[in-house]
């Protein structure tokens, strides 16, 4: 056994060793060159979680500046006072304006239908006009707020980023709209910056994957669907908060990391195309899975062999008495169980016998404890030889054995005990100089009709005792 473990744990060392040296020197060499020259071309320190981290703590500012507009008593108020001193409700834009340095700021009555801005100006909207119908959007939406790119009519149409918040009194009744404007191009230096800086093509989308905001490098088309290779993978990139894919553009492949800004229902992606030196590490990544399911495959392969080997011989351990190597006396119950379901098919019958040695104490006694297991392991072989193949003896504990029989009736039961008896009987153990005799003494029962296990066993063990009682050196039947 030991030799065996020896062996195992040495081929086992070697063949890891092997491999994980294989595999690491094939790595490191390839991997190396690769990476100088990746690092020397297009590094890329950042990945496009951080990407997003960053820009969301720009985008998630006028949300939270909105959302307080939204709360304040004094907007409610005001409106629900009738909005009578117009004056109060531009200085209060304007200090909002100023406060937060918001590109824009405004709050529109939905009693009056007046669109109040920071710089003075006021206007009716109408829902006739173009111009207005996002504030006839946001009444309608059951969203507390949208993100919104538009033209900014109070700064010469420059595009920007409106966060509409709707505005409710103190009953929760809609009264209004109100919110500020972020500058696109300080969303588009951020873009700018990571394009120029690591190489990577960065823009945003909507839900439905119209391209939203973008750098000056993009040139693909307004809606992620009619882009060459991504439509296929645009509803799967649409219906997830986060993921990564791989499609072919111009003959190359792009990766791409997508990830929704749920404040703004936005989807943030960023680009990567594969260049020389990733496809290098890709092909080497390749080769070291391939060494390593090999060696991983052979190491399986013996550690299999060896182990199943160990576990053989452990189920055997476990269910084998070591000195007489009869069956131990846990594996009866399940023995019992199936080999009366087996003779319960063929309307047969099961007996057993119970066993015990003589005056066995005074054995251990006179010669010592080794020849009383030398006694026992004879009385277990001349057992075997005299019974069945399908027979089965267990070691019931210390000095008795317990036999079941299948397909056996109390007679024939009681011819095998007899003939078990008398063997035993006609072979002495020897011991040293010494020869030992040997008697033992038996009981036999055979199963009744409903009878639980324990109770045939039970009633082999009184007639047993019966046995020893009649003078030991005999067989009992069981009543």
């Amino acid at each position: 056994m030991l030799s065996k473990k020896k062996q195992f744990i040495a081929t086992l060392s070697v063949l890891l060793a092997i491999g994980f040296l294989l595999t690491s020197f094939v790595s490191y060499f390839v991997a190396h060159d690769s990476l100088t020259e990746q690092i020397a071309e297009s590094t890329l320190p950042l990945t496009s979680d951080n990407i997003y981290s960053e820009i969301q703590q720009d985008l998630l500012r006028p949300i939270f500046i909105s959302s307080l507009m939204a709360q304040d008593t004094f907007v409610r108020d005001w409106t629900l006072d009738g909005e009578r001193n117009p004056d109060q409700i531009v200085r209060y834009l304007k200090e909002i304006k100023d406060r937060y340095e918001a590109v824009t700021s405004f709050f529109v009555s939905d009693k009056s239908r007046f669109y109040y801005h920071a710089d003075g100006m006021r206007r009716e909207i109408d829902e006739e006009n173009p111009r207005d119908a996002w504030y006839f959007r946001v009444r309608a939406m059951s969203q507390e707020y949208e993100v919104n790119v538009d033209a900014d009519e109070a700064h010469q149409d420059a595009i920007t980023i409106f966060i509409n918040y709707r505005v409710r009194d103190y009953a929760g009744r809609y009264i209004g709209a109100t919110g500020v404007g972020l500058s696109v191009t300080a969303v588009k230096k951020l873009l700018e910056t990571y394009q120029n800086r690591y190489g990577r093509r960065i823009y945003f989308t909507d839900r439905q994957g119209n391209v939203t905001l973008r750098g000056s490098g993009y040139d693909g088309p307004a809606n992620l669907r009619d882009t060459p290779g991504l439509a296929p993978l645009a509803t799967q990139i649409l219906a997830t908060p986060s993921g990564s894919f791989t499609y072919e553009r111009d003959g190359g492949t792009v990766f791409l990391n997508s990830r929704l800004v749920p404040e703004f229902q936005w989807y943030l992606l960023v680009e990567q195309v594969e260049d020389l030196a990733q496809s290098r590490i890709l092909h080497t990544l390749f080769g070291n899975l391939l060494i390593c399911f090999a060696i991983t495959g052979v190491v399986l392969f013996v550690a299999n062999f060896t182990l199943s080997g160990y576990q053989r011989r452990l189920e055997e351990m476990a269910t084998t008495d070591p000195l007489t190597g009869a069956a131990n006396r846990q594996v009866f119950d399940l023995m019992f169980d199936q080999v009366l379901k087996s003779v319960k098919r063929r309307d047969g019958t099961v007996s057993v016998m119970m066993c015990d040695l003589d005056h066995f104490k005074q054995v251990n006694d006179d010669y010592g404890h080794q020849a009383g297991d030398l006694a026992l392991q004879a009385v277990a072989e001349t057992a075997r030889e005299c019974i069945r193949e399908t027979d089965i003896v267990c070691r019931w504990g210390g000095e008795e054995f317990l036999f079941l029989l299948p397909d056996c009736n109390a007679e024939k039961a009681f011819d095998l005990a007899e003939k078990i008896r008398l063997a035993v009987e006609n072979r002495p153990v020897t011991y040293g100089r010494d020869e030992i005799r040997v008697s033992v003494s038996m009981g036999v029962a055979e199963l009744r009709p409903g009878e639980r296990q324990s109770d045939l066993v039970k009633r082999s063990d009184m007639a047993l005792y019966a046995a020893k009682a009649a003078g030991r050196n005999r067989v009992e039947r069981a009543a």
